[in-house]
C-alpha cells in the first residue's frame, strides 16, 4: 500500500489487542457480509495470558471465548497470613497466540494490515507507512496506558512462565498468595499451572504509582521459586502490565462528548475499577457488535454504553478509595483477606462486576479491616458521581 492508496471498508478496528481481536471474531462470525478490517502493527494479542471466571461470562456471549480457551480447572486457591481457602469455580485461560490464530483464520486475506495507525478519526484512518483506510465506521481499540484525567491507584505485575524440572506440585491456579512479603503496597504471586511442568507465576502489587521496577520483581519471583523448592530450568515468557484500579474520575474528560470515533475496551473507560480486568466488558461489547455494527450512530451508542457502564462501576471505585486513602500500604491485604471470607457466589459477581446491592451491603458491613476514622474519611471525599 503506497502513500496514496485509498482502502473503503464497512468496518476498521484500530489496535489488535483482546478487545480488537474479540471485536473483529464476532464480527466476523456473525456479520461475514461486511467488510471488517484489523490494524495492527505488532502481533494480534501480544504477549498475554488472560484467564477468567466462568461466572463472568454470560452463557449467551461464552461462543465467542470457547474457541480460545488454552487451560481449564475447577477450582482455585487464595492464601493469606490468617485464611486460606479453596473455591470451587471454573476458571479458563486464553493466550495471545490463541487469539491471533483465531483472528487470523476468522478474517478474509489482505483483511489485517500489519501498520500502525498515526491518525484515526470517525471515518478513516491514517497509517504510518502510508495510505488512507476509509470506513463507515473506525473503531478505536488501542488501549490506553495512561490516564491523565482520572484519579488512580495501580495494580502492576511481570510474569514469567517457568519450567520447573521434576514438577511444580500445583494443582490448580492460586489467585492469590499474599503470605509473602508486603512491599509497594498490597502484594500477592499469582500462580497458573499450565502442565505438569510449566507454572506462570506473577508478582503483582497494588500500589499508589506506576512505577514498575521490571528487575526487582523478577528476582523476586525467582527468589519465590526457590523458596517453593521448585528446580527452574528455564524461563519461557514473559508479560508485564500496570493497569489503572480507578479510584475518582469524569467520564466526559475520558471520552468527551465531541469524540465521535467510537471506543471499545480500557480506551473507553470499560473495565472493572477495582481489579483493572477488562476481558468480562471486552467480551460484552464484541458480543453485542454485530448487531449494531449498521447503525449510523454507531459511536453514539458504544459511547452510551460506556458511560452506563461508568456509572455502574460507582461501587467499585468506591472500593478503590477505601484501598489506596483509607489503608496503610502494608496493610492493605486485610481487605482482600475479609473479602475471601465472604460467600462464593458475592466473590463470583463481584468479579464479573455485577454484584447486587446485597452485596454490596455485605461488603461493607461488619468490621472493618481498615481503620474507621480514616475510612470515613476516604467516604467523605469520595465523588460519588
Amino acid at each position: 500500500m503506497t502513500a496514496t492508496d485509498t482502502l473503503p471498508c464497512d468496518i476498521a478496528i484500530v489496535g489488535g489487542g483482546l478487545a480488537g481481536g474479540l471485536a473483529a471474531l464476532a464480527l466476523a462470525a456473525k456479520r461475514p457480509d461486511l467488510d471488517v478490517r484489523l490494524v495492527e502493527a505488532g502481533p494480534i494479542g501480544g504477549n498475554h495470558i488472560w484467564s477468567f471466571f466462568d461466572s463472568d461470562i454470560a452463557k449467551n456471549d461464552r461462543w465467542l471465548v470457547a474457541p480460545l480457551v488454552r487451560h481449564h480447572w475447577g477450582a482455585y486457591d487464595v492464601a493469606f497470613p490468617e485464611h486460606r481457602r479453596t473455591l470451587k469455580m471454573g476458571y479458563k485461560s486464553i493466550t495471545g497466540e490463541a487469539l491471533a490464530s483465531a483472528v487470523t483464520a476468522a478474517l478474509p486475506a489482505g483483511r489485517i494490515i500489519a501498520d500502525r495507525a498515526k491518525h484515526v478519526a470517525p471515518d478513516h484512518v491514517l497509517l504510518a507507512r502510508g495510505g488512507r483506510l476509509s470506513a463507515r465506521h473506525v473503531i478505536d481499540a488501542r488501549g490506553a496506558s495512561k490516564f491523565p484525567t482520572l484519579d488512580c491507584g495501580w495494580q502492576k505485575f511481570v510474569g514469567q512462565a517457568l519450567t520447573v524440572g521434576g514438577g511444580h506440585g500445583v494443582a490448580h491456579p492460586v489467585v492469590m498468595d499474599a503470605t509473602v512479603e508486603q512491599l509497594g503496597g498490597y502484594r500477592f504471586v499469582y500462580l497458573l499451572p499450565l502442565d505438569t511442568e510449566t507454572l506462570f507465576v506473577e508478582d503483582t502489587y497494588y500500589s499508589d504509582d506506576a512505577e514498575l521496577d521490571e528487575v526487582a520483581v523478577r528476582e523476586r519471583i525467582a527468589a519465590y521459586a526457590a523458596a517453593r523448592g521448585w528446580d527452574v530450568t528455564a524461563v519461557t515468557r514473559e508479560e508485564t502490565g500496570v493497569l489503572p484500579v480507578v479510584i475518582a474520575g469524569n467520564f466526559d474528560r475520558l471520552w468527551p462528548a465531541s469524540d465521535r470515533t467510537a471506543r471499545i475496551g480500557t480506551r473507553a473507560g470499560a473495565f472493572h475499577a477495582t481489579t483493572g480486568y477488562s476481558l468480562p466488558d471486552a467480551v460484552r461489547t464484541a458480543a453485542a457488535l454485530p448487531a449494531l455494527a449498521s447503525r449510523a450512530d454507531l459511536p453514539v451508542v458504544l459511547r452510551d454504553r460506556a458511560a452506563a457502564g461508568w456509572r455502574h462501576q460507582r461501587f467499585y471505585r468506591m472500593l478503590g478509595a477505601m484501598l489506596f486513602r483509607a489503608a496503610d500500604p502494608e496493610q492493605r491485604y486485610r481487605i482482600f483477606e475479609r473479602f475471601y471470607r465472604l460467600a462464593p457466589g458475592l466473590i463470583a459477581r463481584f468479579y464479573a462486576g455485577r454484584s447486587a446491592r446485597s452485596d454490596k451491603l455485605r461488603i461493607l458491613t461488619g468490621k472493618p479491616p481498615v481503620p474507621v476514622s480514616r475510612a470515613i474519611a476516604a467516604l467523605s471525599k469520595f465523588d460519588w458521581k
